[in-house]
C-alpha cells in the first residue's frame, strides 16, 4: 500500500523546497509538487499545457479535473511506496475530489496533511524574493495568497477531525523544518 502525505501552506512557505530535501535525503520517498507536474506540462507545449498555463499565468486555481488527472497519473507511477505531494489540496473541491479517489483506491492511504505555517510577510518576502516565473509578481502573490486563505480554515477542520492535519512552524531555520517533517513522516508509515 502507498503511504500518501500532503504538505500544504502558503505561497513562499517554502513547502516544495522541505519536500524536495526530504525526498532527496530518503531513497524510499518520493515528492511531486502539483505547481512543479503543471509548469511541467505548460512547458511540454501541448494543448493541456497552454489551457493549464492560462490558469497559472493569472494566479487562478486549475480546474479540478485536470488537477486530480495530473495527480493521480503521478502517484500510480510512483517509483516508492511513500509519496509527498505539495500544494495540493488548495480549495475544497479539490479536498473533496481527492478525498472521493482516496475511497475508490485501496492501494492508497492518506497518512497525514502537513501545514507548513508562515506569516503573510513571510510568505510574500520570500515568493518576491525568489522572482522565478511570470507568475511572482504581487498582484498575483496577493491572489494566490486570497485563493490558499479563503478555505484553509474549512481545510484544517476537515482534516482535523480526521486527526490528519500537523501544523509546522515554517518561520524556522529550513534545517530544523524539514528535520521535523522527516521525523514525523519516517514516524508514521
Amino acid at each position: 500500500m502507498k503511504k500518501l502525505f500532503l504538505i500544504i501552506g502558503a505561497p513562499g512557505s517554502g513547502k516544495t523546497t522541505d519536500a524536495q530535501l526530504i525526498a532527496e535525503a530518503n531513497s524510499n520517498i518520493t515528492h511531486y509538487s502539483t505547481g512543479d507536474l503543471l509548469r511541467d506540462e505548460v512547458a511540454s507545449g501541448s494543448e493541456l499545457g497552454l489551457e493549464i498555463d492560462s490558469y497559472i499565468s493569472k494566479g487562478l486555481i486549475v480546474p479540478i479535473g485536470i488537477a486530480i488527472k495530473t495527480i493521480t497519473n503521478a502517484i500510480k507511477n510512483a517509483p516508492t511506496e511513500i509519496i509527498i505531494i505539495d500544494g495540493y489540496p488548495r480549495s475544497m473541491e479539490q479536498l473533496e475530489a481527492l478525498d472521493e479517489y482516496l475511497k475508490s483506491d485501496d492501494l492508497l492511504q492518506l497518512v497525514s496533511v502537513i501545514e507548513v505555517k508562515v506569516s503573510k510577510q513571510t510568505a510574500k518576502d520570500r515568493v518576491l524574493g525568489r522572482a522565478r516565473g511570470v507568475d511572482d509578481n504581487t498582484e498575483v502573490f496577493d491572489n494566490r495568497l486570497k485563493i490558499y486563505t479563503e478555505p484553509l480554515a474549512e481545510i484544517q477542520a476537515f482534516y482535523a477531525s480526521k486527526n490528519l492535519l500537523r501544523v509546522v512552524d515554517g518561520e524556522r531555520e529550513i534545517e530544523a523544518i524539514v528535520s521535523e517533517m522527516e521525523s514525523f513522516i519516517k514516524s508514521q508509515v
